[in-house]
């Protein structure tokens, strides 16, 4: 397997690396020192996960996101000092899969590095096309999303979201489980993130007001149509 690094920090950089060949062999590092390399780096390389500061010297990681969003829906886990709860929700709504915080713990980042793997592959599962309802279908094989026969494009996490949402039709999926196996158990955002996100997702369905994905307050939520 094979991750690209986007940090310029050397020592963030060494000691990932350092972490991969002790814990993890069968995995190689690519490392790029500033978003524009890194962007050419992940378009060369199409690695399995992409690894990514937001404070770099030429450009944001923001934007680095973006640009990698126009080509590919690699994996992408924001690894910063920018703590704040607007720059979470920014970076995960951008279509990043998991945001950590520096300083952290580099057995915690190998961790959820394989956990949003995990859940990448399993929202990628070899299936024949589904149709969810009569309005919604989603092809597992290529996560494409139809609604009314009109495609439509999401994110990563959105997408992830949506897939956890139908395979559960008819059931009240909790906050916490939509936490936990979206972006694992060591996210600390509140409800209001998931929110904001299903917000989004029924705004792309043109789901409004909300008949496919409902709200039961105090619980969760359930996809119904």
């Amino acid at each position: 397997m094979k991750a690209v690094i986007i940090e310029d920090e050397v020592s963030i950089i060494d000691a990932v690396n350092v972490a991969f060949e002790f814990r993890w062999p069968d995995m190689s590092l690519l490392a790029a020192k500033n978003g524009k390399e890194g962007v050419a780096l992940v378009r060369k390389e199409a690695p399995d996960i992409v690894i990514l500061d937001i404070n770099l010297p030429d450009i944001s990681g923001f934007q680095v996101l973006k640009d990698i969003r126009e080509f590919s829906s690699v994996p992408v886990i924001i690894l910063t000092v920018r703590a704040d709860d607007s720059d979470i929700l920014r970076g995960l709504e951008a279509g990043a899969d998991d945001y950590i915080v520096k300083p952290f713990n580099y057995l915690n980042l190998l961790a959820r590095i394989k956990a949003v793997l995990r859940r990448t592959e399993k929202t990628s599962l070899k299936e024949n096309n589904t149709i969810i309802s009569s309005r919604l279908k989603i092809d597992f094989v290529n996560q494409k999303v139809r609604a009314d026969n009109r495609l439509v494009e999401l994110t990563p996490v959105e997408y992830h979201l949506l897939v956890l949402l139908a395979k559960n039709k008819g059931k009240v999926v909790p906050y916490d489980r939509i936490t936990e196996e979206i972006w694992g158990k060591d996210f600390s955002g509140e409800t209001e993130n998931i929110r904001s996100f299903i917000q989004r997702l029924r705004k792309k369905l043109q789901d409004v007001p909300p008949h496919m994905i409902v709200n039961k307050y105090g619980s969760g939520y359930v996809f119904k149509n």
